[in-house]
């Protein structure tokens, strides 16, 4: 394998996601915004000629990971300040009826949902997730699922202004596919960190002893659903705010087999693209491995959050 040519291919290919990314949002700011991104276009090409020019091995792609990983904060931080297509204004009414206060949320634009960056680099999982199975998986496979959810939602919007809908069943389709995709992958980066592994502790731990038996019947259960999981799909722990517990659900592709109503707190990928290169076909030996960097203190945090999602049960 020549390493100069293919370690330069996914850097190059996240420099031009990011080019896109900032010339998408010249069209949201005002003129500050427009020269906070002039900057970051700016920082842009000089890592690019760098990217270009270097000997290249191993440690070189990882600086350059990290120089690009700061690039995406830098951007993060920007668009919380200056992106006015990312927000929208909600009226919040006090009782008295006479006051209004305008809240601003942040959102996201009708085809404009954006790969998250990958909170650690790539071969910080391992041994047991290797760099160039993470590398393909977030910048190839998960960019795939963002750039379908977004084609879907700009056919759709296209589709409402016309009123022609000849094709709003394959583009449903696709934003469900996508969309779930995009979604699953966002919180599973999340969820695994190199400091991972071990055990869950505080609330959700008892939450766990309490609807599983044990945090050992509840990890083999995990397992299994995840083993057992046909074909292409997931194993998911969730919420249920109706049922008032955690349960435990397969999901085929990313989005068949699953419940609604569920808030997902731990997903773990068994598409065949998260593992194959370093386990082939053992999919067992991955989902063992995979415990050890499953991030607890994620899972917890989205957990405090879950739970206070209650409806009355049935």
């Amino acid at each position: 394998m020549n390493y100069r040519y293919w370690g330069r291919k996914p850097l190059l290919y996240s420099l031009r996601f990011h080019r896109q990314q900032l010339e998408r949002s010249k069209n949201n700011c005002d003129a500050e915004g427009r020269k906070q991104l002039q900057k970051l276009e700016q920082y842009l090409a000089h890592l690019e000629d760098e990217i270009r020019s270097r000997p290249f091995d191993p440690l070189v792609s990882y600086y350059f990971q990290g120089r690009l990983a700061h690039l995406q904060q830098q951007y993060l931080r920007w668009q919380q300040k200056f992106d006015q297509a990312s927000l929208i204004e909600v009226q919040q009414h006090r009782q008295d009826g006479e006051h209004e206060e305008l809240v601003q949320i942040n959102r996201v634009p009708i085809g404009q949902h954006r790969l998250p960056p990958l909170p650690y680099r790539f071969d910080a999982l391992e041994p047991y997730i290797d760099a160039q199975t993470m590398r393909l998986h977030h910048d190839v496979h998960h960019q795939g699922y963002v750039d379908g959810l977004n084609r879907a939602e700009l056919e759709m919007e296209k589709a409402r202004k016309t009123g022609d809908f000849k094709l709003l069943k394959h583009w449903e389709r696709e934003a469900a596919f996508h969309g779930a995709g995009h979604y699953l992958h966002t919180i599973f980066w999340y969820v695994m960190h190199p400091k991972g592994g071990g055990k869950p502790s505080g609330r959700l731990l008892r939450q766990i002893e309490k609807d599983f038996g044990s945090f050992n019947q509840f990890q083999q259960h995990f397992s299994e659903a995840a083993k057992q999981v046909e074909g292409a799909g997931w194993a998911i722990l969730i919420w249920s705010p109706r049922a008032h517990r955690l349960e435990i659900l397969q999901a085929e592709k990313h989005q068949n087999l699953s419940q609604w109503d569920g808030v997902p707190l731990l997903p773990l990928d068994v598409w065949e693209h998260a593992y194959y290169l370093k386990y082939q076909n053992k999919r067992d030996e991955y989902i063992k491995n995979w415990w050890n960097v499953v991030y607890w203190s994620e899972v917890e945090k989205r957990f405090a959050v879950a739970r206070k999602v209650r409806w009355e049960p049935f």
